[in-house]
């Protein structure tokens, strides 16, 4: 039994078990992660009858995102993977999104300041990103996908919304696992913290 969390965009929590979601929940609340987070792995857990015993791995969406988020969802898995004493994957949240397409797909996630996090898939695998940039210097390649696009439709027309996927993290975490690939915890953050942005950024 897998619990999966991300908080690079929406915070979201899945409980997943040989491949079925037995429970999710998702909410979308740019500054509220610590105040819901802990609440939702409850909620979660609940629903599934299940409890932190039960749990055998823990997999965490590690971004691109804003630092205070994304902080709080690392936090939260590494603290429970020593309480439960479980082991922590780590996996990058567009990798989340750009799994569910099959061809060509671009993930543009919201960067502030003006900017978007993207990285490029071909049938759900990432070959290119992840990236900062600003969305005209995007090189995006077939279906665009993103809360991030959908700020700047003139950038990425026809582009849809999308959210990482906690399920969908523990898919690419066993498909990297096999591969052999390290699954570390260490954010992804591709600049500094906001706090230090540029003054009228």
């Amino acid at each position: 039994m897998i619990l999966a969390l991300d908080t690079s965009s929406a915070i979201s929590v899945a409980l997943v078990y040989r491949g079925q979601v037995l429970a999710r929940r998702s909410e979308f609340h740019p500054r509220g992660h610590a105040e819901l987070l802990s609440g939702l792995v409850r909620e979660v857990l609940d629903q599934a009858g299940a409890s932190g015993g039960d749990i055998e791995r823990i997999v965490v969406g590690t971004g691109p995102a804003p630092f205070t988020g994304l902080r709080v969802g690392l936090v939260t898995a590494r603290t429970l993977g020593r309480v439960w004493g479980v082991p922590v994957d780590g996996v990058c949240s567009l990798d989340a999104i750009g799994a569910a397409w099959a061809g060509e797909a671009t993930v543009a996630a919201d960067a502030r300041r003006r900017e978007v996090y993207w990285a490029t898939y071909r049938d759900g695998v990432r070959v290119a990103g992840p990236e900062v940039a600003k969305p005209g210097d995007v090189p995006a390649m077939g279906a665009v996908v993103g809360r991030g696009a959908l700020l700047y439709a003139d950038e990425f027309p026809g582009a849809v919304e999308g959210d990482p996927d906690p399920a969908l993290l523990v898919a690419v975490a066993a498909r990297l696992r096999e591969a052999g690939e390290a699954l570390c915890t260490e954010p992804l953050y591709l600049r500094r913290p906001d706090v230090h942005g540029v003054p009228g950024a």
